[in-house]
C-alpha cells in the first residue's frame, strides 16, 4: 500500500505495518507510563488525605499558628536552659571536686590507721587539707589552706599525699 504522505517525505517505499508496530509500542509505552504515574497520583492523594482528615482551611491555620508558637517556646526554653548551664559551670569551677584521703595510724599505738588526711581541691586545685591525728590523748583536727595546688605551710608526707590524690582525680 503506498501513501501519498509517506512519497512526500521520502518513507514512500516503507511498510506500513512498521510504522503500526511503531505506534503499538508508543501507544503500550504511554499506557504503562499512565499507570505508574496514577499509582504515583493514589498514594499522594492518601497522604494529603490523611494530612487534612477532619481540618479545614481555617483549623489547619490554627494548626500551624500553634506549631509556630510551640518553636517561639522551645527556642526561648533552650537560651533559658543555656543560660542556667553556664551558670552551673560557672559555680561548679568553685565547688570541692577532687578529694584525696590517707588513713594512717599517727603514733603506731592505737592501731586500726584511725587517723588521717583529707584533701578537697575545686577545679582550680584550690581548696584544704585536713588532718586528724588520733591519739591516746584525744583526736586533733589541723587544717591548711590549698592555694593551686601548693600550701604555704609545710606539709605532713600523708597531707601531701593526700593533695597529690585529689589532684591526679580528674
Amino acid at each position: 500500500m503506498n501513501s501519498a504522505l509517506l512519497n512526500q517525505i521520502g518513507l514512500g517505499s516503507l511498510d506500513i505495518a512498521y510504522f503500526l508496530i511503531g505506534f503499538l509500542v508508543l501507544i503500550l509505552i504511554l499506557f504503562i507510563l499512565n499507570i505508574v504515574a496514577l499509582v504515583k497520583l493514589s498514594k499522594w492523594k492518601k497522604k494529603y488525605e490523611s494530612f487534612m482528615l477532619g481540618k479545614n482551611a481555617k483549623s489547619m491555620e490554627k494548626e500551624i499558628k500553634n506549631l509556630f508558637t510551640d518553636i517561639e517556646f522551645l527556642k526561648n526554653s533552650v537560651s533559658s536552659n543555656k543560660k542556667e548551664i553556664r551558670l552551673i559551670y560557672r559555680r561548679l569551677k568553685t565547688t570541692y571536686q577532687k578529694l584525696g584521703i590517707v588513713k594512717y595510724d599517727a603514733f603506731n599505738q592505737m592501731g586500726g590507721q584511725l587517723s588521717f588526711a583529707l584533701a578537697l581541691l575545686d577545679e582550680n586545685n584550690d581548696g584544704f587539707v585536713m588532718n586528724s591525728v588520733h591519739s591516746t590523748d584525744g583526736s586533733y583536727c589541723y587544717t591548711k589552706v590549698i592555694q593551686n595546688g601548693e600550701c604555704e605551710l609545710s606539709l605532713g608526707d600523708e597531707e601531701a599525699k593526700a593533695i597529690r590524690m585529689a589532684m591526679e582525680e580528674e
